[in-house]
């Protein structure tokens, strides 16, 4: 495999559940696994970049994101803990648990606010910095799939099909004036209330780094573009179209749609599915830009890179074929680095 293309060294021992770069051009990268583990790379130092440290976990995790810097990271999983890590320490310290599963978590550098979502319909919102932070539970009408931010405003995709977006400001402010018994709840309107324009169950939700809406992808194969502005004119642009869709035998095989990321600079944005597939999509221009070979497993998770110069792809057995035993060794994170324009938008036909 050429240097542009190389799979990371000691790579987790389970399913890969999300994947994330430092802020700006470092290119420390963290995975959170299956395996209760958080890895920290340096995913360019030396061949097959190299494993700085791991940090293990109660249970699976199933999300990561750095915080103010590269040194602070913050996890969720099936232990129902939000917890803060110390990369360079190692010290772990529980923010707050929720009453299931955690499912995502998003860090906000411009509100210095910290955002998880679960399984148990609701958000907890957390001031990192603020001694002592008392996290606000906002409650959700169903469970939280996804989470997105941008400058601005967060995202929450949801079981029925259900999608908030959020005042991120607002959020960020009237949460850390709540100061009631725990769970310190917060009883916040959001700014929209959306159905999904997907008939399938959300799988991920991305936000374009312009600001301007955000991509969501659905267990049915379909990716769907939306823009924040309510106007009649602006959501008349909305679409969605179908991909990760291969034909064997005479029949059309569906794959779910895992995970989908927006590329900093051009923000154009990548999907990966079950069908082992990462594509480039140019979703003004509703054209697909590429499209690569495909991996020897379901796409679990995708990344770029804050200078965007960088696509870390995490795979992992999703089950697709039907067989329940994975092979051994399938669990892998692959880099790619990307020509100056490989990810630029096409423009319209």
């Amino acid at each position: 495999m050429s240097s542009s293309h190389f799979e990371l060294a000691n790579p987790p021992s389970d399913a890969v559940s999300a994947l994330k770069f430092a802020p700006g051009s470092s290119t420390r990268l963290l995975v959170s696994s299956w395996d209760r583990h958080v890895y920290l790379y340096d995913a360019l130092a030396g061949e097959g970049g190299t494993l700085i440290r791991k940090y293990e976990h109660r249970a699976p995790v199933l999300d990561i994101c750095f915080g103010a810097n590269e040194k602070e990271a913050y996890s969720a999983g099936l232990d129902w803990d939000v917890r803060k890590i110390d990369l360079d320490s190692g010290e772990q310290t529980v923010l707050s648990t929720h009453e299931a599963g955690v499912k995502s978590v998003v860090y906000s550098p411009e509100t210095s606010t910290l955002i998880s979502a679960s399984w148990d319909s609701t958000l907890h919102i957390h001031h990192p910095s603020a001694t002592p932070d008392e996290p606000a539970t906002v409650p959700l009408p169903s469970k939280a799939f996804s989470l997105s931010v941008t400058a601005t405003k967060l995202v929450v995709a949801m079981a029925s099909r259900a999608l908030h977006i959020y005042d991120l400001k607002s959020l960020s402010l009237l949460s850390s004036q709540t100061s009631q018994p725990p769970p310190n709840k917060l009883e916040i309107e959001p700014l929209q209330r959306r159905e999904s324009a997907l008939k399938f169950m959300t799988r991920a939700v991305a936000c374009m780094p312009n600001d301007q809406g955000y991509a969501s992808s659905s267990i049915e194969g379909r990716v769907a573009v939306e823009w924040f502005d309510p106007s009649a004119t602006s959501q008349a642009r909305k679409y969605a179209f179908k991909c990760h869709r291969q034909t064997a035998e005479g029949v059309d095989v569906i794959y779910p749609v895992n995970a989908l990321a927006f590329h900093p600079v051009h923000g154009t944005f990548a999907s990966g599915g079950g069908d082992g597939v990462v594509a480039l999509w140019d979703g003004v221009a509703k054209r697909r830009i590429r499209q690569y070979q495909r991996y020897a497993a379901s796409i679990a998770a995708l990344a770029f890179s804050g200078d965007g110069k960088y696509l870390a792809v995490g795979i992992s057995p999703g089950f697709e074929d039907g067989k329940e035993d994975p092979q051994e060794g399938i669990f892998k994170v692959w880099i790619r680095t990307l020509g100056d324009n490989e990810a630029k938008g096409k423009g319209a036909k």
